[in-house]
């Protein structure tokens, strides 16, 4: 299977940082954001990877290269000249996943999830890993239902920026800037789309002060 890496994002929120370093070359302990999703695929068997770029997309792609550096292979998908968000993103991509399902992560996420084991039945469409809530985003994305995600139910959690998603998914979707979330919502209300827990590691690093956060946990002696 392969897999996707958002990364096209401009990272505002880490304000005139990213004017001139793109959010996924932002250091985290001696490696950058996109390198520890890199080496958590790696790790999890997944060495065909695609990443989508935008904002400064050339010192992306400068640095990583075609990933022979971490034994995997790396292509781009770019997106100029603005970024089409997360949904309009991956759809951008489809041509790369040859009508089979893939994996997709955010690039500015830290976690030990284990990639390998996330599951997808045939019925299905997608398959999310939820965590639980953090501070940002007390009230939740969506819940879990004998593992099925459903809304509007009291214990939401939050989804972690990582699944499985198939082609059909993104049926008769074009090429447009568009968020995954919004595309995700028709699915759950068909049933369509499955979710489990995860329990381990996971920090969303969208920001300076959760950069900061996830330092001190993991990185500072």
């Amino acid at each position: 299977m392969k897999a996707i890496i958002l990364a096209a994002g401009k990272g505002k929120r880490f304000g005139e940082i990213t004017k001139i370093t793109p959010k996924p070359l932002i250091k985290l302990g001696d490696i950058t954001l996109i390198e520890h999703n890199i080496l958590l695929l790696k790790k999890n068997g997944f060495n065909e990877i695609i990443i989508n770029v935008s904002h400064l997309s050339d010192l992306i792609i400068d640095f990583l290269g075609n990933g022979s550096k971490y034994g995997v292979n790396i292509s781009y998908s770019v997106e100029k000249p603005e970024p089409l968000e997360t949904g309009g993103g991956i759809i951008k991509a489809l041509q790369f996943f040859e009508n089979k399902p893939f994996l997709v992560i955010n690039a500015d996420i830290y976690t030990d999830c284990k990639l390998s084991k996330i599951k997808i039945s045939d019925s299905d469409f997608a398959s999310l890993i939820m965590v639980t809530n953090p501070q940002h985003n007390i009230k939740g994305d969506f819940s879990i239902l004998k593992n099925r995600i459903v809304l509007n139910n009291k214990d939401n959690m939050t989804y972690s920026g990582i699944g499985i998603f198939k082609p059909e998914f993104f049926k008769d979707c074009s090429v447009k800037k568009c968020k995954l979330i919004d595309i995700l919502i028709g699915h759950i209300k068909n049933d369509k789309v499955s979710g489990y827990f995860h329990k381990g590691i996971w920090h969303d690093v969208g920001d300076v002060e959760k950069l900061k956060e996830v330092k001190n946990l993991f990185f500072d002696n």
